[in-house]
């Protein structure tokens, strides 16, 4: 017998594990990305790419809702479309949170951590992965507890980049002219803009963590969409003010050349030692990672709770409810991958495994709208999960064609281990 997992989430723990989840440790690197396709209007391509995010995470508010159970994006393809669209769907999702678990891990064993100490890389990773399971399957409130601590410090982080670049602009060392610069000398203002909207969104997307602990969360009907709209609110006001003090302090070149862009304005402000935010980013690597891995463990073991992969991730520890196996695996291949693969090549096909993820559930609320429940929850307006639909293929027109490839094969691993799925399943009612 399945058993179920605890409910120890309330609204605050739920709102601060998206708050961190969604800032995670993107904004610390990407808005220097940003800046070298979209110019020093970084703010535009943050903002458009909030609003793209908010309609898929508003279909996601209805599904969580509606069906709060462990398993996500994988669970409501099953219902909308059956276990061999579901296995697809939580196939890429699972694989999405893997990889970016082993580029995390990796991450945190690289420059960050070299400013303090330098060990070698696989000893970091191992031993840090490790951790993070250990911290994970002692159990959900205390995994977000700890989140709770890691938000605040990079919340912090960042708020203090604002004050910073607010007083440089202060006093008349910026530019903030600079502020309406979009596009480079290789791409006009509106394909700066989308190519810097995809590197954005990925910085938007950890809402989609915190479906998969709807399950665990105390009244989800009222507590998930005041947590999820509140968390996306705060880090989209946290990363406009941020992409306005960065392009109006730096320029976008000086921005794009540097691995940690935002140490840049604090080296313009002066008065904070850059250490600190070496220490800052250590902890919004290691609160991203640990967050993805709840997602990731509880997606494996949601599937196989829908018979999509194996029962034994079903099982839970006896007095923690946390499902230690799936823990184990998702963990261990996340080792697996982090030793033998480098961070671009991890992170590459992320965003486009998380548009076909999306594309999926966005569908997958107009669909279920044949599904009438008795119990309460919330319900989006029927144009917004059309909008998302139409982001998704907007944004994957985007995409290069080497990260379209890397992409189709792991599509194609998921429909043949669906199909595998789907003809064992035919065949075990003949042979029982």
């Amino acid at each position: 017998m399945n058993e179920p997992l605890a409910r120890a989430v309330t609204t605050p723990l739920l709102y601060l594990f998206i708050v961190g989840d969604v800032l995670g440790a993107g904004i610390y690197v990407l808005i220097g990305q940003i800046a070298g396709v979209s110019g020093s209007g970084v703010w535009v391509p943050l903002t458009v790419a909030l609003v793209l995010a908010l309609l898929t995470a508003t279909s996601y508010a209805e599904l969580a809702t509606k069906y709060p159970r462990a398993g996500g994006a994988a669970h409501y393809a099953q219902r909308a479309f059956g276990p061999f669209a579901g296995f697809v769907v939580g196939f890429c999702m699972l694989a999405a949170g893997v990889v970016s678990v082993a580029a995390l891990a990796r991450g945190f064993g690289g420059d960050y951590l070299r400013e303090f100490v330098d060990l070698p890389p696989a000893l970091v990773i191992t031993v840090f992965l490790i951790v993070l399971a250990a911290l994970n399957a002692r159990g959900i409130r205390d995994s977000l507890r700890a989140n709770m601590l890691a938000t605040l410090i990079e919340t912090g982080g960042l708020v203090l980049v604002i004050g910073l670049g607010f007083w440089v602009i202060g006093r008349g060392d910026s530019a903030p002219e600079r502020l309406v610069e979009l596009g480079t000398a290789e791409r006009g203002p509106v394909a700066g803009v989308l190519a810097g909207v995809v590197l954005a969104y990925y910085s938007f997307v950890g809402f989609e963590t915190s479906v998969n602990i709807a399950e665990e969360t105390k009244d989800p009907a009222k507590s998930y969409p005041r947590a999820l709209f509140g968390a996306m609110a705060t880090a989209g006001l946290l990363y406009l003010l941020v992409g306005v003090v960065a392009g109006a302090v730096v320029p976008a070149s000086q921005l794009a050349a540097s691995s940690g862009p935002l140490l840049e304005v604090v080296r313009v402000a002066g008065g904070v030692p850059p250490w600190i935010f070496g220490v800052i980013a250590l902890v919004a690597v290691a609160n991203g990672a640990l967050l993805t891995s709840i997602m990731s463990s509880r997606l494996a073991y949601g599937m196989a709770r829908d018979r999509l992969l194996p029962q034994v991730l079903t099982k839970v520890l006896a007095r923690r409810r946390t499902p230690w196996v799936a823990i184990v695996v998702t963990s261990g291949l996340s080792l697996g991958l982090a030793l033998t693969g480098g961070i671009a090549v991890l992170a590459s096909t992320l965003v486009l495994l998380l548009l076909i993820v999306f594309t999926a559930v966005n569908t997958a609320v107009l669909v279920l709208r044949r599904d009438k429940l008795t119990s309460p929850h919330f319900r989006a307006p029927s144009v917004i999960p059309v909008l998302g639909i139409v982001s998704c293929v907007l944004l994957s027109t985007q995409i290069e064609a080497a990260v379209w490839l890397r992409g189709a094969v792991l599509v194609g691993i998921a429909f043949l281990c669906a199909s595998a799925h789907a003809l064992v399943t035919r065949r075990s009612p003949a042979r029982r």
